[in-house]
């Protein structure tokens, strides 16, 4: 379903209910084009457990390619010191 920004104000009760209780997906509209979503609990924990197994992939690649070029991880100490954290 979708629905323009400026009609989601007026109906933004029932846009939640279409989402929790019927598990649709509702895409926010600019201008007739898709800006944004309102999907179901359980997609978003999908979507961020897919992009955790991307990050861990994207980390084990890079020390792999540290370790192959004979590289060694820079301390989260140190890194937090140049940042000023």
């Amino acid at each position: 379903m979708n629905i323009g920004i400026a009609d989601i104000r007026n109906n933004m009760a029932d846009t939640l209910n279409r989402v929790v209780y019927k598990a649709d997906r509702i895409v926010l509209e600019q201008r007739g084009e898709g800006v944004a979503a309102i999907v179901p609990m359980e997609d978003l924990a999908l979507l961020e457990a897919m992009e955790d197994r991307d990050d861990v992939k994207a980390a084990r690649r890079a020390l792999a390619e540290m370790k192959r070029k004979g590289q060694k991880p820079i301390p989260w100490s140190k890194v937090k010191k140049e940042l000023g954290l």
